[in-house]
């Protein structure tokens, strides 16, 4: 859960996985390996420094790969950070969406022109919002004007409110409801503003396009094809299976520490931010992206097509990475962690990132986003994970055991909560 109410980051203290195209940030030399592996330790120092309990950070390079490791994994154990452990993958989620939608574009099945209304009829409605005149592109591009719900799903920001309201479940049509009680920031496609809405909506289109989930088509598209084993889509189940990260949430400037491992299900059970991965399988899943393996080049080509984010944009500028601090959503720059920004210009779900100094304070944490700093310098060809903060190697808390029985009802009717372990 987040402190800041744009999209909810959880103090700098638990899991958080981020996975960088490396062809989007500057070049350097090959020629000194153990200088590079140096400054890939000192950078997740440096996060620790700044507040995060734990780093793991995965750097797959054409030399092999590294893992360096920062902090500790549980702040009442002392355990040291497992390299590999399962993360909340935040809103890097939005990325395996924007790659479902573009195959059924590809294949001819919809078109980035069509309008919202043309697949969810009457449905953004209301308040000024009008679905007649979204596009789908605007939908992945943050340009739709559409209010975010997020703020709706929040009443109490704080541990009490945290453990008071983290079991409530919402489907997405109820998400888009709560939006359309506000009205739209501006005009379709006449600016630009990070809304968790545009991707629970895209969720939504993929189903009634093909007749299944997203989560059942990211499975068939993406996960099974690259093995990726140990990507999860949970639905409203809301823990992470071992080993993994404990998450804390610090609500309040100088206040106690709250342990926020289990999600907030009104906000982590969606197309905008409920994926669980690891390192190894966020990498390999953005390798096969810009290796043009999940898309063709029209496609890809199309995914890459940056445009610029207007200034006024400032505050959500980071979530154009589509890593807002998803499981656990963070805003603005806390996004990056404070070491990296967005350039002026996007891709959908996924940003071009520029490196930006050293790393500042961030609001970010637990088990909140993937995808948006790049630590160390890298080349093109490479990808780097991190995940801040460690699992427990297979241990579970007493209530990671026995979910509540409001749970077992859940995972027990509902298809899309039923993976706990697995994946496929």
């Amino acid at each position: 859960m987040s402190i800041t109410l744009s999209r909810i980051s959880r103090r700098t203290v638990a899991a958080f996985a981020v996975a960088l195209l490396t062809l989007f940030v500057p070049a350097v030399s090959l020629a000194a390996p153990f200088d590079r592996l140096s400054q890939l330790q000192r950078d997740a120092d440096a996060l620790r420094d700044d507040g995060v309990t734990g780093v793991s950070v995965t750097l797959e390079t054409p030399h092999g790969v590294r893992t360096v490791r920062s902090g500790v994994g549980d702040l009442s154990t002392g355990q040291p950070v497992a390299a590999d452990g399962y993360v909340r993958i935040g809103s890097a989620t939005k990325t395996f969406v924007a790659v479902v939608l573009l195959q059924l574009v590809g294949e001819g099945r919809l078109s980035l022109d069509d309008t919202v209304d043309a697949w969810l009829p009457g449905l953004v409605r209301g308040h000024g919002n009008d679905g007649r005149r979204v596009t789908l592109r605007q939908l992945l591009q943050h340009t739709s004007g559409l209010p975010d719900y997020i703020g709706d799903v929040v009443p109490d920001l704080s541990a009490v409110g945290y453990r008071a309201n983290r079991w409530a479940t919402y489907t997405s049509r109820q998400r888009v409801a709560l939006a359309m009680q506000h009205a739209p920031s501006f005009a379709p496609g006449s600016g630009w503003e990070y809304s968790n809405t545009n991707y629970v909506l895209l969720g939504m289109v993929i189903q009634a396009v093909t007749g299944h989930s997203w989560e059942y088509e990211v499975r068939a598209r993406i996960l099974r094809p690259l093995r990726l084993t140990r990507t999860l889509t949970p639905g409203n189940w809301p823990f992470l299976p071992g080993p993994h990260a404990r998450n804390y949430q610090q609500f309040e400037p100088g206040g106690a520490v709250t342990d926020t491992t289990i999600a907030y299900l009104p906000f982590d059970a969606d197309a905008d931010g409920s994926v669980i991965s690891t390192n190894t399988d966020t990498n390999r899943f953005f390798t096969a992206l810009v290796q043009g393996r999940l898309l063709a080049p029209t496609q890809l080509a199309e995914m890459q097509r940056t445009f610029e984010v207007p200034a006024t944009a400032a505050s959500h500028r980071a979530r154009a990475t589509g890593s807002a601090c998803s499981g656990h959503h963070c805003p603005a720059a806390a996004d990056t962690g404070g070491t990296a920004a967005t350039d002026s210009a996007t891709w959908y779900g996924l940003p071009r990132l520029r490196t930006a100094g050293p790393p500042s304070r961030s609001p970010c944490t637990a088990d909140q986003e993937t995808k948006a700093a790049p630590l160390g310098s890298t080349r093109t060809s490479r990808l780097s994970s991190i995940t801040h903060c460690a699992p427990l190697a297979g241990r579970r808390r007493p209530y990671e055991q026995h979910p509540p029985p409001r749970l077992i009802d859940v995972a027990a009717t509902n298809p899309r909560s039923t993976t706990t372990t697995g994946t496929t």
